[in-house]
């Protein structure tokens, strides 16, 4: 078989995490081609990197990636990136693209299908899925999308359908959100006011921003009854992975609020099954990272949204015993695998994924029957950490690592120093 190079965009943790299944799988080579060396790879020999500041330009990508195909003729090419905004990209250019490069991402229509968090929750309707009651609201007069309201509709609306602060705002549209930048932005707002969305909604009203942006009910539960649901549906059209976590603790900086931080991984059936059924019925296809709460009042699940990519946390599946890597080889490149047998589609067995220090992470835990599942997960795997591998572990990166560490907690001291009942 010819050898692989996995070219990933933009250096995020999730696509360090990728090429360290790929590398620790296959052996398979990574290049990074990004605007900077990101923190996670700095000091890591496990990709080369390519510096290309204007690397979310269309024409200078496409120039990129001809350049890196050009130098290896004689290699399978993956490209894989875990940000909204190339995923899109990619899929609206993806005729420009040499045809050796294989892409385990969905197309334009099915972006745009499911990474709207409006047309997300009408596909969970057609299959049952319940979803959280959500105002969309629109900036650009006759021009908005289909579906949103005004400002001041949406306000109205919140008023006579009686929500109990906080309010949770978030864009339908992640890509957009990206480019757009106003004072007080956030990854996702919790609006304790109306006067606070007032403030918002104004901010984006004067910048016409082109896409929703929803106003939506508040689930209760502190952010342990949130869940990560990691899957992929290959060109078969068959859901080959299903896996989930219970998330322990999320990042509680202003730009990465809600990204989870530590998970327990687990098995949960109906929300799987809710999963593919989903998958299926919008006939979509590559990884998909699906967000979901349990209900502390109810306890069904409530889904939030699903990214068209493979999540930033997606380790914890790797470190629950089903290599990521894997279900990208069995799909576009089966020559890779010989004759080893398929891995199972549902990961079962319980392990830690943490980049938060153990013994900070457990300050968090306030249910002593969670902590306690926590706590035999460590005794059995240790805490399983994207970035410390041994495939890539010289001194300076270990010592780099581990100073992240110190600064992720003191991040934690500054933004949300003792753990609550809500979660803020």
């Amino acid at each position: 078989m010819k050898q692989v190079l996995v070219v990933g965009l933009g250096g995020d943790i999730g696509t360090y995490a990728f090429q360290r299944a790929a590398h620790e799988r296959f052996g398979w080579e990574s290049i990074v081609l990004g605007p900077r060396v990101t923190t996670f790879g700095r000091h890591s020999t496990l990709a080369r990197w390519i510096i290309e500041p204007d690397v979310f330009t269309a024409d200078t990508l496409l120039r990129r990636l001809d350049e890196i195909a050009a130098a290896h003729p004689d290699h399978e090419l993956v490209l894989f990136t875990n940000l909204d905004f190339h995923v899109r990209l990619l899929a609206e250019h993806r005729d420009r693209l040499d045809p050796r490069w294989l892409l385990p991402l969905p197309d334009l229509g099915m972006f745009d299908r499911v990474s709207s968090k409006v047309a997300f929750a009408t596909a969970c309707d057609e299959v049952g899925i319940r979803t959280p009651l959500t105002v969309a609201v629109g900036f650009t007069g006759d021009d908005a999308p289909a579906g949103s309201v005004a400002p001041a509709e949406a306000l109205a609306r919140l008023r006579e359908a009686r929500l109990e602060y906080p309010v949770i705002g978030k864009p339908a549209d992640s890509a957009d959100w990206f480019e757009v930048d106003f004072p007080g932005k956030q990854k996702i707002h919790h609006f304790t006011s109306e006067a606070e969305i007032e403030e918002v909604l104004a901010q984006l009203e004067a910048r016409a921003y082109p896409s929703e942006f929803l106003l939506q009910e508040f689930v209760p539960g502190n952010e342990t009854h949130m869940r990560s649901l990691t899957a992929f549906r290959d060109s078969a059209g068959e859901v080959t992975l299903v896996a989930g976590g219970q998330v322990l603790l999320e990042e509680h900086t202003p730009g990465t609020l809600g990204i989870p931080a530590a998970i327990l991984t687990h098995v949960d059936e109906e929300a799987f099954d809710a999963a593919a059924r989903l998958l299926d019925r919008t006939g979509y296809y590559g990884f998909a990272n699906f967000d979901y709460k349990v209900s502390s009042r109810t306890g069904e699940s409530v889904f939030f949204e699903v990214n068209p990519r493979i999540g930033r946390n997606n380790f914890y599946v790797t470190a629950a015993g089903v290599n990521v890597a894997e279900m990208v080889a069995r799909d576009l490149l089966p020559e890779a695998l010989g004759d080893a047998p398929a891995s199972p589609r549902t990961p079962t067995d319980q392990v830690l994924y943490s980049v938060v220090p153990y013994r900070f992470l457990l300050r968090y835990l306030l249910d002593p029957e969670l902590k306690a599942r926590v706590v035999a997960a460590k005794r059995r795997h240790g805490v399983l950490h994207p970035l410390r591998y041994r495939g890539d572990a010289s001194l300076k990166r270990r010592l780099w690592v581990r100073a992240l560490d110190y600064r992720l907690v003191r991040k934690y001291r500054e933004h949300y120093p003792r753990p609550t009942e809500s979660g803020f």
